[in-house]
């Protein structure tokens, strides 16, 4: 099973749950993500889209998948 392993790569991107700074709401963000990203509660930016992989602005809780 590690020969199949090594021949497929895992993807680097994952989902990310994110907690913003000012209002300690959590929202789940895509880690390579293409928009900038606000908080649905304040409107502050949890995520700013940079081309490849997001700035990530909030605190990360968890990683996910």
């Amino acid at each position: 099973m590690t020969e199949w392993e090594h021949l497929i790569p895992r993807p680097s991107s994952q989902f990310l749950r994110v907690r913003c700074k000012s209002c300690e709401s959590e929202q789940i963000v895509f880690s390579h993500t293409t928009h900038d990203i606000s908080c649905k509660t304040c409107g502050e930016s949890l995520a700013e889209a940079r081309g490849g992989k997001a700035r990530i602005n909030g605190t990360i809780i968890a990683y996910l998948g």
